[in-house]
């Protein structure tokens, strides 16, 4: 017997408090299945890219670290880079390695918090979140010493970084990579096998490769998805091509393909820290650039750099004036949310939190 039922219209959000800020969907339901999603932004818009025209290039470099909170050292990496372009400056050898290292130990630690949020989504209520913040904090501390900040940094420069790594900084990041292998084996341990886990999350929510591809997802999303694509070894910048490292990827596009590769990432972290330790130079940390920067006027540049997200890159356009012309950041959170109506279609509500703490958002660099 077939019942006769009526679709109605239900809101979550803005306010549940695992989206990193303030998102809401508009839902569509026959019963308990979501028959259609409309995705809502705009709650936390702050005009960043519109603001940073205003002010000079220096002054907006404490603008990227609150774009993706979990993510400040890439951030700034990657703005960094695109300036120096600009003024075709060159990065001692020394700093090089130093951004690298941050970038990587800021992989780990934004790895861990979505890891850490993802579980508490599906129900896993605070125990692992607890674990994964037990090396996250380890990796705070680390950035405390080097800048005495531990979310939004400010530490990368054009020409390099703000200061030296102190005397007792590489003893702590040598313990703990010595200790972060076996973490990382007690959350496999833990969550991998974990019935639950796999209930929640195997089959669950898929993105096509094909899919993935079209729509310009990126990071572990796409490569959830089966497509080996990570612009440390496919675009290399810095100095990553000095490592060796592999690329995970999922085989289905599930929500539990896209969980493994985060802690498949977590391991290969590791290793090109291991090595960046091992291969560090002496020298100088900061190259000599003019305080007022001035690019010349109509050049432009776009530089990309492998976010814990994605691909996380800034146009900068310059006038000739101490100001940006055009300043515009393709933010990997908001390019990986364009797919969240496909991935949510036929799935029930109890799946949604699921499906949408697999793609790890921040909305600081959604709604910029």
């Amino acid at each position: 017997m077939t019942l006769k039922t009526e679709q109605y219209v239900i809101n979550i959000g803005p306010q549940h408090p695992s989206t990193h800020g303030v998102f809401r969907f508009r839902l569509t339901l026959d019963g308990e299945v979501i028959t259609d999603v409309e995705p809502i932004f705009g709650y936390l818009h702050r005009g960043m890219e519109k603001i940073a025209e205003g002010r000079n290039y220096t002054k907006n470099i404490p603008l990227t670290d609150r774009l993706d909170y979990l993510s400040s050292m890439i951030n700034n990496h990657a703005y960094c880079m695109a300036v120096e372009n600009l003024m075709g400056v060159k990065v001692p050898e020394r700093a090089e390695y130093i951004r690298v290292i941050m970038s990587e130990l800021q992989r780990i630690a934004s790895h861990l918090a979505g890891i850490g949020f993802f579980l508490n989504d599906i129900g896993a209520f605070m125990t692992p979140l607890l674990y994964m913040f037990r090396e996250r904090e380890k990796i705070v501390e680390l950035f405390d010493m080097v800048c005495g900040q531990r979310l939004n940094y400010n530490y990368m420069r054009f020409g390099g970084v703000s200061m030296d790594l102190p005397r007792d900084f590489l003893p702590a990041l040598n313990k703990l990579l010595g200790q972060l292998p076996g973490y990382v084996d007690e959350y496999d341990k833990l969550i991998s096998t974990n019935e639950i886990a796999l209930v929640r999350a195997k089959g669950v929510g898929i993105l096509p490769r094909e899919l993935a591809i079209n729509a310009s997802a990126a990071g572990p999303v796409l490569r959830g998805s089966g497509v080996r694509w990570d612009l440390r070894k496919d675009q290399p910048y810095s100095i990553y091509e000095r490592f060796e490292f592999d690329i995970p990827t999922g085989e289905t596009g599930d929500t539990y393909d896209r969980y493994i590769v985060r802690l498949e990432e977590i391991r290969q972290s590791v290793r090109i820290l291991k090595q960046a330790v091992s291969q560090l130079p002496e020298g100088e940390t900061l190259a000599k650039v003019s305080k007022l920067v001035r690019p010349p006027a109509g050049s432009e540049t776009y530089a990309a750099v492998e976010g814990p997200k994605g691909e996380l890159g800034f146009f900068v356009a310059s006038d000739g004036t101490e100001n940006p012309y055009r300043w515009h950041v393709r933010a990997p959170s908001l390019i990986n949310l364009t797919v969240i109506r496909e991935m949510l279609l036929g799935w029930k509500v109890a799946d949604l939190m699921a499906i949408f703490g697999s793609i790890d958002i921040v909305m600081g660099e959604v709604d910029r």
